[in-house]
């Protein structure tokens, strides 16, 4: 996880869940849980006492950011499937030189396996945000790792992908518009793509609702992200209702990839996690939101039913992280991702596999949770910025095309029930005389009669929200009614 990163652009999006009425023991073939071992740490218990962790809580699978001899040596014969990672400082290497990569598979893969289950190869992670522009190396560094397992025939065992960040999302919202960022396309994510089909291989995604709600917990409901019970969100672009923030992140990302044509390309998140504690700006981090989102999360992978845009797709989710690690740097809950604290005892109680699951509950406090509404993002695939005053506006997008703007516009000022008295020529918002101009008063007249309720602002994808107050001339927009 690189924090520079989430803490600007952890999107806000949002995605489905099994009502809890569901019988989690119907589900014959479901997705799979791991977890992520980082050890950013100086008070870590051994490598051998952490797979013994894994194994008394029935922990399948296992992500690590490095190819550490000791953990590796540790796995051997855990029957824990291994994902290990070749860090982003050794893409230009690996990518110039088909040797280096062929002694580095030798070193770090050939060693252990299949004594030690490696069945994936991470090779770097979110490099798009990575400060030292390594992106150009990614692909050309990913097939000559292949290349090298080749060497071995390990290539139809081991699969080959890489991480990306939500920040690769040039729009998120709704998540029928997923689109991959324009200047990433045809450098990076066809050759990428083309090679994960080719190989059978899927696409790793990083996803954060954590920082989404915390950067917009004014719009977003609290049991939106935490998977607890709601009315939902309705994405406008294809009328699928959603009931949480982490399906309707993955969607996007299925979406974006629907529109490269890649629909056969699976995903494996292999990073989502809430941290435990945080500082007093970090909204929402808490031992029982912690809780509530990391146990509501495995049951409703566990019991299967992929995503609203993707039904069938049972998903593999690597959880954020295994322990606390007390040598990160940055705010509080960068220290307070774990689910163990250091001596291995839980930080809260969830469950793991499906029989944890048959007397699990989330205990949530009467005080929490909330009834505002999940609402759209600001405006492309970018930063989140927090609102100020706790409001929000809806206002026109100019890249919509004028056609769009004023089908929008009309409704909004005859069935839609908008005061558009303002923009009336004469009027004290009537300048400027735009179109554009226009459509947004009475897109954020709409919008704020409607209660800023989520859906309220779209008008066919033609609007978006912002937290700062809009300015067209001396005309000011309200802010309620």
């Amino acid at each position: 996880m690189l924090r520079f990163f989430k803490n600007q652009s952890m999107d806000r999006l949002f995605v489905p869940y099994l009502f809890l009425l569901l019988s989690i023991f119907v589900f014959a073939d479901a997705g799979s849980i791991g977890v992520n071992y980082g050890r950013i740490a100086n008070n870590l218990p051994s490598a051998a006492k952490v797979v013994q962790l894994l194994q008394s809580q029935g922990i399948e699978r296992v992500k690590v950011f490095d190819t550490d001899p000791a953990v590796l040596k540790a796995l051997a014969g855990s029957g824990i499937k291994v994902t290990v990672d070749l860090p982003n400082e050794l893409l230009f290497s690996a990518a110039k030189r088909p040797s280096f990569a062929y002694s580095w598979v030798q070193r770090n893969v050939a060693a252990y396996y299949p004594e030690t289950e490696i069945e994936a190869i991470a090779v770097g992670n979110e490099v798009f945000v990575d400060p030292h522009n390594t992106t150009k190396f990614l692909v050309p560094a990913m097939k000559n790792i292949h290349q090298a397992l080749e060497k071995y025939n390990f290539h139809s065992s081991i699969k080959i992908s890489s991480p990306i960040a939500l920040s690769a999302l040039q729009s998120s919202y709704p998540s029928s518009a997923g689109s991959f960022r324009t200047e990433l396309i045809e450098p990076i994510f066809k050759p990428m793509l083309d090679f994960l089909r080719e190989t059978g291989s899927f696409l790793m995604v990083n996803a954060y609702p954590f920082f989404a709600y915390e950067s917009n917990s004014d719009v977003i409901s609290l049991d939106y992200a935490l998977f607890r019970e709601n009315p939902g969100v309705v994405d406008a672009g294809n009328g699928l209702r959603y009931f949480s923030l982490f399906d309707a992140q993955v969607d996007a990302v299925f979406a974006a990839l629907s529109v490269l044509k890649y629909d056969d390309v699976r995903l494996v998140v292999t990073e989502t996690g809430w941290p435990s504690e945080g500082d007093g700006n970090e909204i929402g981090a808490s031992v029982e939101n912690a809780a509530a989102y990391n146990g509501n999360l495995v049951r409703r992978i566990l019991t299967g039913g992929g995503t609203p845009l993707r039904p069938k797709a049972d998903l593999t989710v690597y959880l954020f992280a295994l322990l606390n690690e007390n040598k990160k740097t940055g705010p509080t809950s960068e220290r307070n991702y774990g689910l163990f604290y250091p001596d291995e005892k839980k930080v809260y109680d969830i469950p793991f596999t499906m029989e944890g699951l048959k007397n699990y509950h989330d205990h949530r406090s009467p005080v929490t949770g909330g009834q505002t509404v999940a609402a759209g993002p600001v405006n492309g695939g970018g930063g989140v910025s927090k609102s100020t005053s706790g409001n929000t506006w809806c206002v026109a997008s100019a890249e919509a095309g004028k056609e769009r703007l004023q089908a929008g516009l009309d409704y909004a000022c005859g069935e839609g029930g908008a005061d558009c008295r303002p923009i009336q020529p004469g009027a004290s918002c009537y300048d400027p005389n735009t179109v554009e101009a226009h459509a947004s008063f009475a897109f954020n007249s709409y919008y704020q009669k409607k209660s800023r309720a989520a859906g309220s602002c779209y008008f066919g994808g033609a609007a978006y929200l912002v937290t700062q107050p809009p300015k067209y001339g001396a005309c000011e927009f309200p802010t309620g009614y």
